[in-house]
């Protein structure tokens, strides 16, 4: 796992942070950055749908990956 993914999941993990937010600081459309299509592909975050306000949440393999990490 590259640095910048060790990043993004520290990041989710610290507080609860909303999906605009998510999106604004991590979405790229450059092919060679990108962190945030990386782990929702595989499957270390997640979209948790709650009404008007989503938010990005650690999957269990991605709480697993970020404490094999620290």
């Amino acid at each position: 796992m590259d640095a910048e993914t060790r990043e993004l999941l520290a990041w989710v993990s610290r507080e609860p942070r909303g999906y605009r937010e998510a999106i604004e600081v991590w979405n790229t459309h450059c092919p060679r950055h990108s962190v945030w299509e990386d782990a929702l592909g595989a499957n270390l975050i997640r979209i948790a749908r709650n009404g008007a306000e989503s938010q990005v949440v650690l999957t269990p393999l991605g709480e697993a990956e970020l404490a094999r990490l620290t």
